[in-house]
């Protein structure tokens, strides 16, 4: 990126707009070198404090975008800058398919059996060409790596809920895709087993705590976000070599 990375919480932040994450993706779809894309949000900045692995994946992910209204509240608490926008995982896929719908050879991957066909369905009425689909419940990582691989797809979409970063960065060769991204739910949306929040939730950023206070199995997660706003204010206290 030739903006220079930000940073929150120790991790790396690329302080894109939407319409430079897609310019970016396009660059890289015909690239030999795989790239990762993380999504960043404040749950996955609280896991990383205590999984190694994750916080190695955001680390070393090439493209880390801010998704959630938690992030660029945080950046501009600790380092007073500004951020046009959000770059969420759904957006992002929705404006890819938009925009380079043409050149995109998508594999979906994740979600309960079933979902990542819909999804297909869904995504090739948009004008994408879908090369491959494998459901989440895979026990053997070698063959959904070996589907991935095999299937020439230059965009990998994986919704593998909290294990998609780590998947995604340990496989990142082997699975041998120009862009990989971790899309969350974006999976569901796409195959209509999710519903988006209303318009007014997505533009003020409350998308995800809506969801959350709607649906109580998700409650605990909630907590999550507490912990960041408060990991966020103890950091705001320390000096930034700290931080």
């Amino acid at each position: 990126m030739s903006t220079p990375r930000l940073e929150v919480l120790g991790l790396p932040l690329d302080p894109v707009t939407m319409d430079r994450a897609v310019a970016w993706v396009a660059d890289r779809l015909d690239a030999s070198t795989p790239a990762q894309v993380v999504t960043l949000n404040p749950e996955i900045v609280v896991r990383s404090r205590r999984d190694p692995a994750l916080r190695r994946a955001v680390l070393e992910a090439e493209l880390v975008t801010p998704d959630g209204v938690g992030i660029l509240w945080a950046v501009r608490r600790l380092a007073g800058v500004r951020l046009e926008e959000r770059v969420t995982g759904v957006d992002l896929t929705l404006r890819l398919f938009a925009e380079l719908g043409p050149r995109l050879r998508v594999f979906l991957l994740g979600g309960r059996p079933g979902v990542a066909d819909s999804a297909a369905r869904e995504a090739e009425r948009l004008g994408v060409r879908v090369v491959g689909t494998l459901d989440g419940y895979f026990e053997d990582g070698d063959v959904a790596v070996d589907a991935v691989a095999s299937s020439g797809a230059n965009l990998l979409l994986a919704g593998l809920g909290e294990r998609q970063e780590t998947f995604l960065w340990q496989n990142k060769r082997a699975l041998g895709v120009p862009v990989a991204i971790g899309v969350g739910g974006t999976l569901d949306v796409l195959a209509g087993e999710a519903r988006r929040m209303p318009g007014w939730a997505q533009r003020w950023g409350v998308e995800w705590l809506l969801r959350v206070g709607l649906d109580p199995k998700r409650w605990p997660r909630a907590w999550r976000l507490l912990r960041f706003v408060a990991e966020v204010e103890r950091a705001r206290r320390l000096p930034p070599a700290k931080r």
